[in-house]
């Protein structure tokens, strides 16, 4: 699309992933992976096209985290908008373009703050850095808003970079189905209209952006990539200049290595077999979030398995049963049926101990969650709930001891090695994790290594590393050095 004024091109896309956002005709799109891929420009002209073509009938809302993180693109569009005749009212951020189009900017600090947006009409939503937002919630409820009675097509355009606290939802999203993007992703339901059953459908897509695209960017400030080389670790700098969703950046557990870490199930099955080995399982309760139950295996010698051998009092996370029912969404099953379906997965099993959430215990008016279950046979004791000690020994365990880790889990346990590698810090208190991420499958972690504390072997430095400098002594010598002294003081 060329916006022009005066026969001057004030807008136009570059080749490549802006060109194709503008020609996409999906509903729902996801742009971006690298850093300076124009993700911004890219919605500023998909919405200059867009109010060119429908006019008044046209109603678009742009959307960032927090309300300081809109200064940059309003100041784009002050640019730009006041040339083709756009006019902006400071007090409700919102642009009136010539042709009556209207183009509102928001922030979603809260999940909740998508709820004052039920019952509006928008023929546009654009949302910047969707992985800022732990959840795909606020993202959800936002589609409900686009409804159109002129027949406009409407649509959602969605901006983000590799990691931050939401970057499991929307690679599973948007990523996981096609990461070389392009391939529209269809989802469809049959509904029932004046008694005849049709099948609707909507579409997404991904449509991935590098820096390289950016040539405008490249010409205009050719150092750009030198200045990201020299703002973050290897890993962030590779993410930004390749958006590679495989890498994160400042994760909590950056212990995590899969190749390390994760074990084929089958062969696994075979040192389950052993009779010395001792079982036990962990559980984070969850209903409107996810739930997780892991079962354990406590390693009573040394094993081999998949080429390598496990240490003695390893433990292996050997299956789960996650209970989500989409992106940080739970089942919403009750305590009865959870503890039924452990019992189910539990049959001729020995199952030692089951550690939980100490919460599950707390009565509100009746049985506790955990009394519930226990009447179904699936009985509980606390969990150690202590957050930093329980990180302390989950990170203890994933290093291990001489490049052998004391912590696997097999690949049957696909929500654990989903969500642990990507958790992050917390903001204000670096020695935990973001609680707001998807760290159900951690918790119920935690609450298993701390039911089996594990104390690294420390080995004893060499006599010969010893500090040695003039004044040192032993504490024989130290000892009965003060014995003289208080000596000659008594005879003084």
């Amino acid at each position: 699309m060329v916006a022009q004024a005066e026969q001057t091109v004030l807008w136009q896309p570059q080749p490549g992933p802006q060109t194709a956002l503008l020609a996409c005709p999906v509903f729902e799109v996801f742009y971006g992976g690298a850093r300076g891929g124009g993700k911004t420009e890219s919605s500023i002209g998909d919405w200059l096209q867009h109010s060119s073509e429908y006019g008044e009938a046209a109603i678009g809302i742009f959307f960032r985290r927090k309300l300081v993180q809109l200064a940059e693109v309003i100041a784009r569009t002050k640019q730009l908008f006041p040339k083709l005749g756009g006019r902006y009212n400071e007090q409700q951020k919102t642009w009136t373009m010539a042709n009556g189009a209207r183009l509102k900017f928001a922030y979603l600090e809260k999940d909740a703050d998508a709820e004052e947006y039920q019952g509006h009409n928008y023929t546009r939503v654009y949302v910047e850095e969707v992985t800022n937002f732990p959840s795909s919630a606020p993202i959800d409820k936002l589609r409900a808003t686009l409804r159109s009675g002129s027949g406009v097509p409407v649509g959602m355009r969605l901006t983000g970079n590799p990691g931050g606290a939401g970057h499991n939802w929307v690679k599973r999203r948007y990523i996981d189905p096609n990461p070389g993007g392009y391939q529209i992703i269809t989802e469809s339901t049959e509904i029932e209209l004046d008694g005849v059953k049709q099948t609707v459908s909507l579409d997404r897509v991904f449509i991935p952006s590098k820096i390289g695209d950016n040539q405008l960017l490249m010409r205009n400030d050719p150092t750009y990539i030198l200045r990201l080389r020299q703002s973050g670790s290897e890993a962030l700098v590779k993410a930004w200049l390749e958006g590679n969703w495989d890498i994160v950046d400042g994760a909590f557990f950056d212990e995590w290595d899969e190749a390390r870490h994760v074990l084929p199930f089958q062969d696994f099955a075979r040192v389950l077999a052993n009779p010395g080995i001792l079982r036990f399982r962990a559980f984070d309760w969850g209903s409107a979030k996810p739930f997780s139950c892991g079962w354990y295996a406590v390693l009573d010698k040394e094993y081999e398995c998949a080429d390598r051998i496990l240490p003695k009092g390893a433990l292996v996370k050997y299956r789960e049963w996650y209970g989500a029912s989409g992106p940080n969404k739970g089942l919403k099953m009750t305590a009865d049926a959870v503890a039924e379906g452990i019992v189910k997965w539990e049959r001729g099993e020995r199952i030692r101990y089951g550690v939980a959430d100490p919460a599950i215990f707390i009565r509100d008016g009746g049985p506790s969650i955990g009394e519930t279950m226990a009447v179904h046979g699936c009985t509980w004791r606390r969990a150690d709930n202590k957050r930093k000690a329980g990180w302390e020994q989950l990170r203890q365990r994933l290093v291990g001891h001489g490049g052998v880790p004391m912590l696997y889990f097999t690949d049957a346990c696909e929500d654990t090695i989903r969500t642990l590698p990507t958790l992050q810090h917390d903001d204000t208190d670096p020695e935990d994790l973001d609680t707001e991420a998807e760290d159900h499958a951690a918790d119920e972690t935690r609450y298993a290594v701390m039911s089996r504390p594990w104390i690294p072997r420390v080995a004893a430095p060499p006599a010969s590393s010893l500090p040695k400098h003039p004044g040192s002594y032993t504490i024989d010598q130290l000892i009965e050095r003060t014995r003289q002294q208080r000596i000659a003081a008594e005879h003084f």
